[in-house]
């Protein structure tokens, strides 16, 4: 069966670039049923080992999230605290702001999405959209109907190519395509979702979808039409970014060490299976019946006859355990990296004066969100006739000085999230040196238990 048109749902090259990293991120922000779907792409057989025996050994892997969590942590930091409205914004855009997507998300948890998913993936992206609406041709028209622009979250997985070209000292894009989902109804009571490619061009849309005709498959245009807005009216979102359109995620080699923490884990829950299950060793018995459990005895006449149990000495699982330790470790360290200040300046203040050394990484991935805001703001003040967007700021006063100190920040966090027990934040600080070697943490977190608790005006006040 042929298929025509289909160049229209091919990834660009660029794109096929960046989908093995996008692939390996999705598995690990997916968990452990993610992980264990993606079968031996993550997680090899072993050489001769059987189908029967990986399909086990697969079934009872679990994954350390360390990716997933971090990306939380990190990404919800430049939103500690609201998003920032500049004075100068209008009211009309200030006004879009407590349902920014028509989905019910207010411009902080939108932006936070966002943050989060740049920061796993290294990109994602904002579409400012309208509703389509039949005989809407001018802004007027859009007005007198109640039609407004509102912010759609682009996954970058969903982005297929692009052309684009300098104007006026900037690159512009001159065609974009998406790929969608559109859940339709299927029958009385049923719905089905159709894919569809969305081509922009400035000022036109086209929603191509495939169909089967007398040759087969063929993709053809299935409703296209024209937009007040001039451009086209995307804005990428980095994580780390590597030209126009393109970046890499941030956190890369922690992605890549959270697979071999995934695959190491693997090995050491096998190793453990193996020496709980002590194996029956015999020698010399003859013809002599073997019972083996509670109340049996097994007897034999033979003067070298020897029956026992054979059981693992540990010295391989202590190895294992220490290996585990050691990458969950240096996974924590990528992470905290990401908050160091880089070295040229000595105080916060004077980092944030100089706009641009001496940032941590997670304040420039801010800064590329919050520009990211910006243009957003912009594309929907000018599809509603507003000349002026003004500007959002968000908190980024997060930049720690040492790697011990965001290391330390960082395990504070996941503390206070959930992802680490008390006893393991003090056992951490206490292995680096925070805390004196002689702290006994049991001890410590009994007496912080027997301490009154503040009452909720002390901790107003």
């Amino acid at each position: 069966m042929q298929v025509k048109n289909d160049a229209v749902r091919k990834p660009s090259a660029a794109v096929a670039a960046m989908q093995d990293d996008w692939q390996l991120v999705a598995a690990l922000m997916g968990g452990t049923k993610a992980m264990r779907h993606a079968g031996q792409g993550y997680l090899p057989k072993w050489p001769a080992e059987d189908k029967d025996s990986y399909a086990a050994r697969l079934a009872t892997a679990t994954l350390f999230p360390a990716y997933q969590r971090t990306v939380e942590v990190l990404s919800a930091k430049p939103f500690s605290k609201p998003i920032t409205v500049d004075k100068a914004v209008p009211a009309e855009l200030q006004a879009l702001f407590e349902n920014i997507d028509l989905q019910g998300r207010n411009l902080d948890v939108f932006a936070a999405d966002v943050a989060a998913e740049a920061m796993a993936y290294g990109m994602a992206g904002i579409l400012v959209d309208v509703p389509v609406a039949e005989g809407v041709r001018t802004r007027a028209d859009e007005k007198q109907r109640g039609i407004r622009p509102y912010f759609v979250q682009i996954h970058p997985g969903n982005i297929l190519g692009w052309k684009a070209q300098i104007d006026g000292g900037e690159w512009k894009l001159i065609q974009l395509r998406l790929l969608e989902q559109c859940l339709e109804e299927d029958g009385e009571f049923g719905e089905k979702l159709v894919e569809q490619v969305k081509v922009y061009t400035p000022g036109t849309w086209q929603a191509w979808r495939k169909r089967q005709s007398a040759d087969g498959e063929e993709w053809f245009v299935h409703q296209e039409g024209a937009t007040t807005y001039p451009g086209i009216p995307f804005v990428p979102v980095y994580g780390k970014r590597t030209g126009f359109m393109t970046s890499t995620p941030p956190m890369l080699e922690l992605a890549h060490a959270n697979i071999e923490h995934w695959q190491s884990k693997s090995d050491q829950q096998s190793i453990l299976h193996v020496a709980r299950v002590p194996l029956l060793f015999g020698r010399q018995l003859g013809q002599t019946a073997i019972v083996v459990g509670a109340g049996s005895l097994v007897s034999s006449d033979a003067a070298d006859s020897d029956l026992r149990y054979v059981e693992h000495s540990g010295a391989a699982i202590e190895a294992g355990r220490k290996s585990l330790l050691d990458l969950e470790d240096r996974m924590r360290q990528i992470g905290a990296e990401l908050l160091v200040i880089k070295p040229g300046n000595v105080t916060e203040a004077q980092t944030l004066a100089d706009n641009e050394p001496g940032m941590c990484a997670l304040q420039r991935i801010t800064q590329h969100l919050e520009n990211a805001i910006d243009q957003a703001l912009a594309v929907a003040a000018e599809w509603i006739g507003i000349t002026h967007a003004g500007n959002i700021s968000l908190f980024s006063d997060f930049g720690a000085a040492t790697l011990a100190e965001a290391h330390a920040e960082l395990l504070f966090n996941m503390e206070a999230g959930g992802s680490l027990t008390l006893e393991t934040l003090l056992n951490e600080l206490k292995r680096r040196g925070i805390l004196s070697p002689d702290v006994d943490v049991p001890k410590e977190i009994a007496k912080a238990a027997a301490l009154p608790k503040p009452t909720k005006s002390e901790l107003i006040t």
